[in-house]
């Protein structure tokens, strides 16, 4: 009997049931605990299982309010991604609960991905590949007489946080203009990466080309309105690498079939895995990747030894590196251990 339990659900979004977990196990086993999976069909079902855990690991399955509430001894809750959308955080603040996630380790595959869709977008790669494939060669140059090249072109970003930063390094040196909407961050954070900060009003007249990164939150859900939607301009192109849910998908689609705006790429939606009738899958100006923009061959080994170590510092009586309700952390007896400020949070 080891003398820590570590409850993850069986066959969640991230992995089968029976998955190989030696990657988290590096640094759990160290310190005597394991890995339990639960198959629950119902919140009773989980509760039953798993009242009793020291630790939960949140591998894509919703953890409720009512879960939580029925942990009995549950010192931290570990994510293995950025957000932290499928854990009930207020539950978790209210049982002075930790939640980790992991915000910093695949930060420059996103960034990336996001730069692939800006630039695969503006030069119109997928319809010229097409053109190629078609036979209609000879419509391929004409086809791109009708944009601006992207040197003076404007990009603006919503949201300023690690990954926007990292695309702002990538876009300066094609020449463009980079604005950037989050009340959070301070102007003097924005200037060294070149960015002026803007209202999200400013930016979404201004930009050429948006690039959603905000986090899926209840401030950030349908951040993007049909009538945020009309303020771009005809010819700007919008790419998400963030989450689904901060636009209003339909009034996306409604935008795009109308010539509000020009053309999208999207590696999320609303809802995922994308319905076969969701109108976005039959867009010839709609770029679509699913929901990849973190894969690479580090993603699963890097985010799984990050869970193993923040639940195993918690178990130990320290800090984790990164809390998204760090404001449960004085109230608990963990040892700050770190020598820099943490950077993840609300408002971050």
């Amino acid at each position: 009997m080891a003398k820590f339990k570590v409850v993850t659900p069986a066959g969640a979004n991230y992995g089968a049931p029976g998955g190989d977990y030696r990657y988290e196990l590096e640094a759990l086993e160290l310190i005597d605990a394991q890995i339990v999976e639960v198959s629950a069909t119902s919140e009773n079902e989980f509760i039953s299982a798993a009242h009793d855990a020291d630790a939960l690991y949140s591998r894509g399955g919703r953890l409720t309010q009512r879960m939580i509430d029925g942990l009995e001894r549950c010192k931290v809750i570990s994510v293995g991604s950025v957000g932290v959308d499928a854990v009930d955080v207020a539950a978790a603040t209210a049982h002075g609960i930790p939640v980790t996630n992991v915000p910093d380790t695949f930060i420059e595959e996103v960034a990336d991905h996001a730069m692939t869709l800006i630039l695969g977008m503006f030069r119109r790669l997928v319809s010229q590949d097409r053109m190629v494939r078609e036979g209609r060669w000879r419509e391929g140059r004409p086809a791109l007489y009708q944009f601006p090249r992207l040197m003076g072109q404007t990009l603006g970003l919503i949201s300023f946080g690690h990954v926007a930063r990292a695309v702002a390094l990538r876009a300066r040196p094609f020449g463009v203009r980079i604005l950037a909407y989050d009340p959070f961050v301070e102007e003097l954070v924005m200037s060294p990466y070149g960015v002026e900060p803007v209202t999200l009003t400013e930016l979404l007249q201004s930009a050429d080309i948006v690039s959603m990164h905000a986090p899926s939150t209840s401030e950030t859900h349908h951040m993007l309105t049909e009538k945020k939607l009309r303020l771009m301009k005809k010819t700007a192109l919008f790419i998400n690498t963030g989450r689904g849910s901060t636009v209003d998908e339909p009034a996306l689609v409604k935008a795009l079939q109308g010539g509000w705006i020009a053309a999208a790429g999207l590696d999320v939606l609303e809802k995922e895995p994308a319905d076969p009738a969701n109108p976005l899958l039959k867009m010839d100006n709609v770029i679509l990747t699913a929901h990849v923009a973190s894969a690479s061959a580090r993603f699963d080994p890097a985010r799984k030894r990050r869970v193993g170590q923040e639940i195993a510092s918690v178990l130990n009586g320290r800090w984790p590196r990164a809390c998204v309700n760090p404001s449960v952390l004085d109230k608990t007896k963990l040892v700050r251990w770190q020598p820099y400020s943490m950077e993840r949070g609300p408002g971050n």
